[in-house]
């Protein structure tokens, strides 16, 4: 009987020791988001062109012309508006890209403009009107058909003794996703 035993100890320990261990029989899975966004570049068309229009200025005195973002209705200290030609206009811009995407404006913190003799005045205080809003800003949104505009406007600054003369000058304006 031990000899019975003996072999069924050997038997098992056989099987035990040539039995193959299971590893797990079921994959871990992780679910796992993928994104892409894709946008039009920007882009942006001037309009119509920032002019101050035509300005009296008084005896030597000093002043400023302020052009609201909104109007054409110009704000005078010092010096006084005239109804010749030119006529004041604001600055104005169309803005094209992706549908329903918020985009910002960057305006220059100053602009001169120079007289052919060299004489020169400062446009400061520049502010963005944008289509269909009621506050002057810095942001906007693209419409359903990637589509925007707005206007521009500042501060002119007469010297006194300004040289009577035609001004011209040109600056940089940049829009950018947000």
């Amino acid at each position: 009987m031990k000899k019975n035993i003996f072999v069924l100890v050997l038997i098992f320990i056989t099987i035990g020791l040539t039995h193959k261990s299971v590893a797990q029989t079921t994959a871990a899975i992780a679910s796992t988001n993928v994104q892409a966004k894709l946008i039009v570049p920007l882009s942006i068309e001037e309009t119509s062109s920032l002019h101050f229009g035509t300005i009296n200025v008084l005896g030597g005195e000093a002043g400023t012309v302020i052009l609201p973002a909104d109007s054409t209705e110009r704000i005078f200290s010092g010096v006084v508006g005239s109804a010749v030609a030119p006529l004041a206009s604001n600055a104005a811009y169309t803005v094209s890209g992706t549908k329903n995407v918020s985009y910002g404006v960057s305006l220059p913190a100053s602009i001169t403009v120079i007289e052919s003799g060299g004489d020169a005045m400062t446009i400061t205080n520049l502010k963005a009107r944008f289509n269909a809003t009621t506050e002057d800003g810095t942001t906007s949104t693209l419409n359903v058909n990637g589509t925007d505009s707005f206007k521009l406007g500042g501060t002119l600054t007469i010297a006194p003794n300004q040289i009577p003369g035609i001004y011209t000058g040109s600056f940089n304006i940049s829009v950018d996703y947000n």
